[in-house]
């Protein structure tokens, strides 16, 4: 893959946590994700909760398991992993969608996170990794494979320039957040995680998951990713 995945510290506890991160597979390939059975399973923080071979089949299991993670390709049978990702935030809310993918069309990426998934990756990333990627996913960090960091970020300031060309004089209103939460949705934005932002505004971690939160629900949105793209057209963030 070039590189491990952007924000993907661990916390130090993840292996001591009291409950395993409830996970499930998504893939229409019945090796790759015996191959990714295999290497969770190794883990004592982890626990494998379900497996689908389509996005129909993933929404319904995800809706009697509710996993707290899932990570789920895009090119399935029945339903595509973007339309399980949608259905997905209805049927179980609490659950983080990593899409795990061969697909490195900027479309699928951008489609990816406007569906409310918090992560991108390429099926290229090593094995070893999977685990970690679940972890940080959990912990609340948004991953995206560096090679498609770079397009994301390009088709946010494309988008931003031609909503600027359809009507320069057009102002979007000012989300409704306290300068608090504007100065983490800013952090945010720039790929920070939880901890560092804590550190950054010397405030408690849980201080910063409750912003985070809130930033969300007031903006009606699913994911940090989601968050970038807000920061993106309200001018948070400048493209050269």
């Amino acid at each position: 893959m070039g590189g491990s995945p952007a924000s993907s510290a661990v916390p130090p506890d993840a292996s001591s946590r009291a409950e395993p991160i409830r996970t499930m597979i998504v893939d229409d390939h019945a090796l790759f994700r015996r191959g990714l059975e295999m290497v969770l399973d190794e883990e004592g923080d982890i626990e494998l909760v379900g497996q689908a071979s389509d996005g129909t089949e993933a929404v319904e299991k995800a809706a009697e398991s509710l996993p707290d993670v899932v990570l789920m390709d895009i090119r399935m049978p029945r339903s595509s992993g973007i339309e399980a990702c949608r259905a997905m935030k209805e049927a179980a809310p609490s659950a983080k969608i990593v899409i795990l993918t061969i697909s490195d069309e900027e479309e699928d990426l951008f489609e990816a996170i406007r569906a409310g998934a918090s992560g991108y990756l390429l099926k290229d990333i090593p094995l070893d990794e999977v685990a970690d990627t679940v972890r940080a996913v959990y912990g609340g960090q948004s991953l995206i494979n560096p090679s498609m960091a770079g397009k994301l970020l390009t088709e946010f300031a494309t988008l931003a320039k031609r909503e600027a060309d359809t009507d320069p004089t057009q102002e979007v209103p000012a989300p409704r957040l306290t300068e608090r939460e504007m100065q983490v949705l800013k952090l945010v934005a720039r790929g920070m995680n939880n901890r560092d932002i804590a550190k950054e505004l010397f405030i408690s971690e849980n201080t910063v998951k409750n912003h985070v939160r809130n930033i969300l629900e007031k903006l009606q949105i699913h994911s940090r990713m989601e968050a970038v793209m807000v920061a993106v057209r309200e001018k948070l963030i400048e493209f050269s």
